[in-house]
Formats: C-alpha cells, sequence, structure tokens
C-alpha cells in the first residue's frame, strides 16, 4: 500500500496563522480603547448596583409573575451577549436589584427603561414657553433617564419618509384634534375612569392631585383656564401672548411631573408655560393607556417641542423584532422595526391615515390643515415624528438626528426583547465592590498555570522533542485566546469572571488531548516499522478525524450548556467552546504542519530526541521472540512504503 504523500507546504498554513494572528492584534491595538486589558466581570472587578421599584397604579405591590418576568426581561437586555454574567434579582414583593460591571450608570439607566412602544399619529405640535429659570419643582423621580436614544431623534418610518415634523402649531388644529370639550373650572383629569380597577384607581388618583394643584396655583390656575379657552376659540395664538397675561400662568412651570401629569391633556398641550421639563419630569408609565390622547416632548436639540398625540394605533405588541444597522446611503446608523401580520396591517393603515390627513386643505386658507407626522414615541417621549408622504407597507425605519451605534444598538435591544410588564423608579444606584476580587483571579490564573506546567512536564517526559511541539502550539493558542478575550470584551461586551477562567483551565486538558491523539498516532506507525517522515502523514489523516469528533462533542456540550444556563454557568460554557475552536484552529494551522516540517529533519528523526526511540516495530519483537526487552534507546527498525 502507497503512503500518502509527506511533502506539505507547511509554509501556507504557518502565512495563514500568522494573518489570523496579525490581524487580531492589529484589531486589539488599533481599535477601541487601544489597550490589550481583557473586560472583567463584576465577581473580579465590581460594578455598578442600581435597585428598581415598581410603580402600580393602585400603590399595591405588583403579582410575583409580573416581577419575575420584568426581571427576566432585564436580565437579558443586559446581557444581550449572553456573556455578561450580570445579576438580576428579586428583592421583596416589589424591588429588583441589578448588578453589572459597568461604571456607567446612564447606560444602566437605558437598558432598565420600560421600553414601551408606540406610533401615534400628531394631532398637532407646539413649543412650550418656559419662564426665565423656570424649573419644574420635585420632577417625579424616572427610571429611565433620557427615555430617547437620540437627542434629536430625527427619523423615518421609510425611506419615502421625510425626516422633518411639523413645526407650526395650529390653535384650530388642535381644537379640532381634542376629542373633549374645553375644560371648565373643575376640569376633570385626562384619564378617564373604567370599570377596570388600576385605570379606575389612576383616575382618582390623578382627580386628588389636580384638586391640590388647583388650590396650589390659585388665580394662576384661572388665569390658564382663561388663556386656554381663549386660544381653543382662536382669540388667543399660540406665540402672540402678551407678557402680562404670561406672567399670570408662569408658576405652571414650577408644578412636578406628578402635577403636571394630573392636568387635562389640553392644559398640557395648549399652555406654553406646562413645559416639557415638567411633562418629561413624569413617573414612568403615565403614557402607557394606548386608548388616550396624551401629550409628549422630543429631546435634545428640539427638547422645546411638545406633540398633541392621537390614540396609539401600532403598539409594542405588534412588533415582531428590531435590529441596528448603518445605512450607507444616509450614512448614520437606524433600527429597523418589523410587525407580526396583523401589525403590518395596522402600521400601513396608519401611515395611509396620516398621509390623507396631510392631503386635506382648510376651506378658508387653501392650505393643509392636518399634520401628516406619526410619532415613534418610546415610553413617555417622542423618538422621532416624521411626515409620511405615502403609504408604507414594510418595516419601520427609525434613523437620522444623533442616533448613533450605541443607542441605536440599545434600543433593537429594548424592542427585540419586550416591554416591561411594570415601570419602575429608581430608588438608588452605587459602585459596589468585586465580589470576589483580584486575590480569586490570581488562585484562578495559578491554577491554570499549574494545569499548563503540568501538561508540559508531562509532555516532555513522555514525548521528549514532541514535547517542545505542546509548548509552542500552547504559546499560539494562548496569544489567540487573549486576543479572542480583548476583542469580545470590546463588541460584545464580554466580561471574563472566575467561571470563564475555569472554562479555560478545562480547555487545557481538550487542547493536550488532540496532541496525544496525534502523538500517539504517529507512534502506531512508527511501531508498524515507518520511518517518521514517512509515519506523519499517515498519522494526521487517522488522528485528524478523531480530534475533529472529539472537539465537536466538546463544542456540543458547550452549546448546550451555553443555550440552557444562566449566569456564571453560561460564561464557562462560552470559554469552553471558544477554547474548543481555537484548538482546532491551531492543531491544522500549527501543531501538525510543524511536525511535518520537523519530520524532515534528521535531528528530530533521531530515536532519542524525538521520543519515539522506545517504540519497537512488531516485527523486530517477533523476531526477538519475546524473549528480550529492546533497549530504551534502541535504533527504530523502519520500513519504507
Amino acid at each position: 500500500m502507497a503512503a500518502p504523500s509527506g511533502r506539505i507546504k507547511v509554509t501556507r498554513y504557518f502565512a495563514v496563522l500568522a494573518v489570523i494572528l496579525a490581524g487580531l492584534y492589529a484589531l486589539v491595538f488599533l481599535t477601541g480603547d487601544k489597550k490589550p486589558q481583557p473586560k472583567l466581570g463584576l465577581d473580579l472587578r465590581g460594578g455598578t448596583s442600581m435597585t428598581l421599584s415598581a410603580i402600580t397604579a393602585d400603590g399595591k405591590a405588583p403579582s410575583a409573575q409580573n416581577l419575575n418576568t420584568a426581571r427576566q426581561i432585564i436580565e437579558n437586555r443586559v446581557n444581550a451577549s449572553g456573556v455578561a454574567e450580570p445579576e438580576v434579582v428579586t428583592a421583596g414583593n416589589r424591588n429588583i436589584v441589578v448588578n453589572v460591571a459597568n461604571d456607567d450608570p446612564n447606560e444602566l439607566r437605558q437598558l432598565v427603561q420600560p421600553a414601551k412602544l408606540a406610533f401615534r399619529k400628531v394631532l398637532a405640535t407646539g413649543q412650550d414657553q418656559p419662564p426665565a429659570g423656570a424649573t419644574p419643582a420635585s420632577p417625579s423621580p424616572s427610571a429611565s433617564g433620557s427615555a430617547a436614544p437620540s437627542a434629536s431623534g430625527s427619523a423615518a418610518p421609510s425611506s419615502s419618509a421625510s425626516a422633518k415634523p411639523s413645526t407650526s402649531p395650529s390653535a384650530s388644529a388642535s381644537a379640532s384634534a381634542s376629542a373633549s370639550a374645553a375644560p371648565s373650572g373643575s376640569a376633570a383629569p385626562s384619564a378617564t375612569p373604567s370599570t377596570n380597577p388600576t385605570a379606575a384607581a389612576l383616575a382618582a388618583s390623578r382627580a386628588k392631585t389636580l384638586a391640590e394643584v388647583q388650590k396650589k396655583l390659585g388665580p394662576a390656575w384661572e388665569a390658564g383656564q382663561s388663556v386656554l379657552s381663549g386660544m381653543e376659540s382662536g382669540q388667543i395664538q399660540p406665540g402672540q401672548i402678551d407678557p402680562t397675561t404670561l406672567a399670570s400662568i408662569a408658576p405652571f412651570a414650577k408644578l412636578s411631573g406628578d402635577e403636571v401629569d394630573s392636568l387635562p391633556v389640553e392644559m398640557q398641550y395648549l399652555l406654553p408655560t406646562v413645559t416639557c421639563a415638567g411633562l418629561n419630569a413624569r413617573a414612568p408609565g403615565v403614557l402607557d393607556d394606548t386608548s388616550q390622547q396624551v401629550v409628549s416632548c422630543d429631546q435634545g436639540d428640539n427638547a422645546h417641542t411638545k406633540y398633541y398625540l392621537d390614540v396609539a394605533k401600532v403598539s409594542g405588541t405588534d412588533v415582531k423584532g428590531a435590529t441596528s444597522g448603518f445605512d450607507t446611503n444616509n450614512g448614520g446608523w437606524n433600527v429597523t422595526v418589523s410587525f407580526k401580520g396583523k401589525g403590518q396591517s395596522k402600521w400601513t393603515a396608519l401611515t395611509q391615515e396620516a398621509m390623507n390627513d396631510g392631503q386635506q386643505t382648510d376651506p378658508s386658507t387653501g392650505q393643509p390643515g392636518q399634520n401628516s407626522s406619526v410619532a415613534i414615541v418610546l415610553d413617555d417621549s417622542v423618538v422621532s415624528a416624521p411626515q409620511i408622504q405615502s403609504v408604507i407597507v414594510g418595516d419601520a425605519v427609525i434613523n437620522g438626528g444623533n442616533i448613533n451605534e450605541d443607542s441605536a444598538a440599545t434600543l433593537a435591544n429594548q424592542l427585540k426583547y419586550g416591554s416591561l410588564p411594570l415601570s419602575f423608579r429608581i430608588e438608588n444606584t452605587q459602585n459596589v465592590s468585586p465580589t470576589l476580587g483580584t486575590q480569586q483571579m490570581r488562585y484562578g490564573i495559578l491554577a491554570g498555570l499549574i494545569g499548563i506546567a503540568l501538561v508540559v512536564i508531562y509532555c516532555l517526559f513522555y514525548y521528549r522533542g514532541l514535547g517542545l511541539v505542546v509548548i509552542a502550539s500552547l504559546l499560539i493558542s494562548g496569544l489567540a485566546v487573549f486576543g479572542s478575550l480583548v476583542l469580545l470584551g470590546r463588541s460584545l461586551g464580554f466580561a471574563l469572571s472566575l467561571a470563564g477562567i475555569a472554562g479555560f483551565i478545562v480547555a487545557i486538558g481538550i487542547t493536550a488531548d488532540s496532541f496525544v491523539v496525534f502523538f500517539e498516532r504517529l507512534k502506531d506507525e512508527v511501531k508498524d516499522g515507518r520511518t517518521v517522515r514517512s509515519a506523519v502523514p499517515r498519522a494526521w489523516i487517522r488522528a485528524r478525524r478523531t480530534i475533529l469528533s472529539a472537539d465537536a462533542v466538546s463544542f456540543l456540550a458547550a452549546a448546550i450548556l451555553y443555550w440552557l444556563a444562566a449566569g456564571e454557568v453560561k460564561g464557562f460554557a462560552f470559554t469552553l467552546g471558544l477554547s474548543t475552536i481555537i484548538d482546532l484552529l491551531v492543531v491544522f494551522l500549527f501543531t501538525h504542519p510543524l511536525v511535518s516540517l520537523l519530520s524532515r529533519s534528521n535531528g528530530f528523526s533521531s530515536p532519542r530526541f524525538s521520543g519515539l526511540g522506545n517504540v519497537r516495530s512488531d516485527a523486530a519483537n517477533e523476531a526477538a521472540g519475546g524473549a528480550t526487552r529492546a533497549p530504551r534507546f534502541g535504533a527504530v527498525r523502519t520500513k519504507e512504503s
């Protein structure tokens, strides 16, 4: 039987490996912060702890099911890559504690906001006019900080939608858009009571707060009622209120978020001193009722733009998924929102309605009298409000403004995992120290070094020259692992924990097993009487099948464990799978070519150096009759095929 060719072009293998390692470390030193430092997990470096308290309309504790669902969604968001290993636990009957290896509280606030999405037709837009130095008194704490991922969120639901919302307020438009009459002196709160106990409790709370607001404002309340009536009748035009009248309603700018929320929706929109600062200070979840018309504000550069919004015709429950990406045509990041079957129909109908409104004209002026914009509302803020120029039958695309890579990924992550069933108030945020600390990390690294040392000693003792191949292969594997850790920390948020270190330690055995399989196959070939040079290709053909099978089983086990496990076990499974992939890379591109190259050297083929000197062919044993033992360092009897 002819032997397979022992000549492989080892330079090609080494060149491919060199390109991979060079590319890996070029990314390490030329991208991100350019520091070759892996991201450490919460147990090794500490991070941020945030306590969230659930808010309910009746003030009672939420159901255990809703609280646990919220905990799971928050964990999925924070751990979107599956390897950040956050600690998200419930505390008591209404609190959730989130611990992450992240020093940026603002980023964590974005991840824990409710992310309740609604698409509402814009009935009218206007500008607030806060008195100089006016700020809302005692704003309600918000669980989300800034609800919009973009400061100016100029977005378009499709490529055909304009990114410019209407900026000319119309008192008549807002009056006609309102479903309720102008409020009287005893105006009812904006939420209509219903048989739903939660809605009824919320309406009762708002009515109580409104009575307190009327008493607190005194003459300013009567002045506000007078201005509201004048604006709805067209006698007072927006932006043309005389200074004396504006000063009489200035106290509205000092209302807290809860007090602003109790005002009738028409008053929230039409009174210029009900500012966006006050509207944005409302507690999370005040716009959750999709059957009510609401007032919301833009963010960032357009933070003084108020929107009078219709009932929500499309909501987050109609969304199937969301992805972030870069639009090369517009040169910016965006979020593509895809809809379910019925949700797609609702979205198309909403764009049709908005387009029809934009085409209607005011008989008295001959100009368009209706707004054709659709607002994309996330929680309590408007992400964007593009004009609809044509019916859209595809996905909604949120783009433009200050949406960048991070904010687009955060928004897509929020929408992908769904909105929280509860709204939360941030009780406190603080830095936490490492739960294990650097000492335990040193112990883990020491355990890994001991494991590597034992493998090296065994290979040198048993395989001699081949043991040097093991050492070189482990060094290459270590370089690949370290570079991968740094890049994964930057791109996927991978945080190396003590469990992850344990995964790498276990992987040392898997890597060493690949060497053993190959070398033992090589010994078998030499034992059959072949030279080392001719034995290498034969041994590799037989060994690589076993190596591939063993690594496939190991990777499959790691993948299943990663899929089913949570928390630190995920980190263990991830590093185990990563090490298995790198093991295949090193064995195929370095170990095999290196052994093949060395086999061409007479020095390496020497039985004393290669470690194959104690291998005696079966034919030699038979000739000796098994009576005598071959010398330990005797020459190997070979045959050429």
